[in-house]
């Protein structure tokens, strides 16, 4: 019988340049074990993970403790530096993803403090926003940064797979019958009429105006900077071959 392992260990990912890296005390030999993630635990559910056992130590509580040292080594050079390492905690220094989480969720009053007052962010109007979206979209998109790192046909090949998956495992909207997705979109049309939700919130003349802003609003092919509006630059991108992502509103 083998007897169970102290060992440091790296996750990677088939189908993004993501990892992890990590160190696991085993019950049992060779148990399954895929790593503890909790800020990117959706990456393991999305993608395809793969595990390389680094370097195995002596199962004692010396061992434990080397094996702990030699993973904050690991994890130290890429620790809030590189955007591919999942890893969020560094010898007890805490990331700063996790930092920006734990600071949003303690300053939920100071939020509405800055809605009511607006302060900061609420001190932008709602133009100057999209403003802000459009020159952050576009630099993503030319730096490949986020989903503009996956190519076109990566991206459809990990939705086809996660649709599948989440089929499978009978997981969200494939977890209903069709009974019962139909009532609920029932339910929801009814209460958001009761409580004037949504389109149900608008008069006639509102959804007019705003189904000529849609059909009005210019957008631009960061392609080829061809101009039209939404969906006949749809058409047109996808009869060149064009990812109808790569594009930027313009008015």
């Amino acid at each position: 019988m083998y007897s169970p392992r102290i060992y440091t260990y790296k996750i990677t990912f088939e189908e993004v340049p993501y990892y992890y890296y990590g160190v696991h005390k085993e019950k049992v030999f060779n148990e399954e074990y895929w790593g503890s993630p909790y800020t990117h635990k959706w990456c393991w559910e999305i993608y395809t993970p793969k595990k390389q056992i680094l370097e195995i130590f002596e199962f004692s509580d010396e061992g434990w403790m080397k094996a702990n040292f030699i993973e904050d080594r690991l994890i130290r050079p890429f620790f809030n530096t590189d955007k591919w390492c999942l890893n969020e905690n560094c010898g007890g220094k805490i990331s700063l993803e996790v930092l920006r989480e734990t600071g949003l969720k303690n300053g939920k009053k100071q939020g509405k403090i800055n809605v009511e007052n607006k302060l900061g962010f609420f001190a932008i109007t709602k133009k100057e926003r999209s403003e802000i979206g459009k020159r952050s979209g576009t630099k993503n998109y030319q730096e490949g940064i986020g989903l503009a790192s996956i190519s076109k046909e990566r991206r459809s090949e990990i939705s086809k797979k996660t649709v599948d998956k989440n089929k499978v495992n009978k997981v969200g909207i494939f977890a209903l019958t069709k009974e019962q997705m139909s009532e609920n979109g029932r339910k929801n049309s009814i209460k958001n009429k009761e409580n004037k939700v949504g389109i149900f919130g608008l008069t006639s003349e509102q959804r007019s105006e705003i189904s000529k802003k849609v059909n009005t609003q210019k957008w631009k092919c960061l392609e080829t900077g061809y101009i039209t509006t939404a969906g006949p630059l749809t058409i047109y991108q996808k009869s060149k071959g064009i990812d109808i992502s790569k594009r930027i509103r313009i008015e």
